[in-house]
């Protein structure tokens, strides 16, 4: 399996960020880390060996990125109003860096696909909902997408733009809800330990009530807010992605 590392300075967050790339052919499926991990999160717990057959039969290539979690949401030394800037600046650096290298190193405007688990599924869902004219879909594991419950009862237009329960109920853009329309969103959870599974039933409802099909899959109580479960979920859901 083709596997390449890059890194370039990000204007966007005035760093050096990394991102690694696996397979050869096919769609994008760009990763999340979840909380304050790194861009080999999900080689080092074997998610990438999970998702290795759709790899090497070229149907899709995978590319993991870096989060700044440790440097907003999970860093109790910033004020929440940096942290919500910070939060931003990652935003931009997705847009404006990420997507163009995608393109790039696919030699075309391949779909994206975004994905992510636990506090990364919060920013592929976000992304996606974001920017549905640039993103195709998402699969989202065992997320929460009440911004809030990183904020710490901060709340400012930062949290509310990134926060999709708050924004997605007010959103009245119908080209922009008729992009999110084509898209291909899975949100799903586990029942089991540490899973929180009426966070993505709420999210489902707020998608239902806009007339955006999406799949809400629950999987069981024996499935727990871990990585035997991503493991699981991710290949299963990348079966039903065909473009």
């Amino acid at each position: 399996m083709s596997r390449e590392i890059h890194r370039w300075y990000s204007p966007n967050l005035n760093k050096d960020m990394e991102i690694v790339v696996y397979g050869t052919y096919g769609y994008a499926l760009l990763m999340f880390p979840t909380a304050a991990a790194d861009f080999l999160e999900y080689e080092r717990f074997h998610l990438i060996d999970s998702i290795s057959p759709f790899l090497a039969q070229g149907r899709l290539k995978a590319f993991s990125i870096n989060s700044i979690n440790s440097e907003s949401w999970l860093n109790n030394s910033m004020h929440p109003a940096q942290k919500a800037i910070r939060h931003q600046q990652y935003n931009r650096y997705i847009v404006e860096e990420v997507v163009p290298f995608i393109h790039a190193h696919c030699k075309g405007l391949v779909p994206i696909i975004t994905t992510g688990a636990s506090l990364g599924a919060l920013h592929a869902a976000n992304n996606f909902f974001r920017r549905p004219d640039i993103f195709s879909g998402t699969i989202a594991m065992s997320g929460s997408y009440d911004l809030k419950s990183y904020t710490k009862g901060y709340y400012d237009d930062n949290v509310y733009f990134n926060s999709p329960v708050d924004y997605l109920p007010h959103w009245n853009d119908e080209y922009m809800l008729n992009q999110m329309r084509k898209g291909k969103i899975i949100i799903a959870t586990g029942q089991g330990a540490y899973e929180d599974p009426d966070a993505s039933k709420r999210l489902s409802d707020i998608l239902n009530a806009k007339g955006v099909r999406h799949w809400l899959d629950l999987w069981g109580y024996d499935m727990p807010h871990d990585w035997p479960t991503w493991r699981k979920m991710l290949p299963y859901f990348l079966d039903f992605i065909k473009f």
